[in-house]
């Protein structure tokens, strides 16, 4: 084969392979969580069941741990198109669209039940698009438990136990107020430092469910775990407009559906991991209190109150709490 036949021949391979590639459209999509996390597990199925529907021509790949960032670049890298997906706590949400604090707000949902009947009622999906003015297009809702506080050396029985300690906090005025209304200091640190936070005594403790808890090792610094569940807030899976856009039609009601069976199986996997992590970190030497916690909800009634003169926030809170 003479010289110019190897080029023309080279040259037919890569177009051929360029066509092929071309066929299929794959999303990027990065979070923070670590692999065995029952998120995480949501998001593989995900992309699983994406690919099923579209016969392989659309695609999920994902970058878990921090991989291309927190979750407040994953964002940011959205907005300009540079990665298609993520997950990100409705509490950072809150900064791209104000009025998912509600979703955040102090003992809101009834329990478990409620709260998925608002996140998958029109309350729930009118909240989904209210970020898409800055380019991100919130696809449903993933369990993320209630948090509770977890603290190095003084256990939480009461409000009265988190005067002066410092408390990480999400990005999150609603999540800041929240720990200031019960008497603690809120310190704001990405997700993939507070271990080294917690150890060098940059904070005296965190807030989050049992199954991050117990996936994070944070459980190796911290001792004591109180339950008072004062929040439920739901992780939310975002894509960016840019990359939204760029999907036909069908391609995005192939992505929905999968997202939305993905959700219903992350969450029968969340009830079997908060069961798992509260046995684990018992296991481990961690002292799991069970507070009352009508204690926490009288000493932050007011964060929800204070809303009265913001009227469609307060039509918000009211419509949430009237679901059945």
């Amino acid at each position: 084969m003479t010289k110019q036949k190897t080029l023309l021949l080279a040259s037919l391979l890569l177009l051929i392979g360029c066509a092929e590639i071309s066929d299929t459209k794959t999303l990027k999509l990065a979070h923070g969580l670590d692999v065995t996390h029952p998120v995480h597990k949501g998001m593989e199925y995900m992309a699983e069941r994406l690919a099923e529907k579209s016969g392989g021509e659309l695609q999920i790949e994902i970058y878990p741990a921090q991989q291309l960032g927190t979750e407040r670049q994953s964002l940011e890298l959205l907005q300009i198109g540079s990665l298609a997906m993520t997950k990100t706590s409705g509490a950072v949400m809150e900064n791209f669209a104000p009025q998912i604090k509600a979703l955040s707000l102090p003992y809101i949902f009834k329990g478990r039940a409620h709260a998925y009947r608002v996140q998958d009622s029109k309350v729930g999906k009118d909240l989904l698009l209210q970020s898409e003015k800055f380019w991100l297009r919130g696809l449903g809702y993933f369990d993320a438990g209630q948090r509770s506080f977890y603290t190095k050396d003084r256990p939480i029985n009461s409000p009265e136990d988190l005067e002066g300690l410092k408390i990480r906090v999400q990005e999150s005025v609603t999540a800041m107020n929240l720990v200031r209304s019960l008497g603690g200091a809120p310190t704001p640190i990405s997700w993939g430092e507070l271990y080294t936070a917690l150890q060098q005594g940059v904070v005296d403790g965190a807030e989050n469910n049992p199954p991050s808890f117990y996936t994070s090792r944070h459980y190796e610094v911290c001792k004591y775990y109180s339950l008072n569940e004062h929040t439920a807030v739901p992780d939310m899976l975002v894509i960016g407009t840019v990359a939204w856009n760029r999907l036909t039609s069908q391609e995005q009601i192939w992505l929905q559906e999968a997202a939305d069976e993905a959700i219903s199986f992350q969450r029968k996997l969340w009830v079997e991991a908060e069961e798992k992590a509260l046995a684990e970190v018992e296991a481990a030497g961690v002292t799991v209190i069970r507070p009352d916690k009508s204690t926490f909800m009288t000493k932050t009634k007011g964060l929800l109150t204070a809303y009265k003169a913001d009227k469609e926030m307060f039509e918000l809170i009211q419509k949430i709490q009237a679901i059945d």
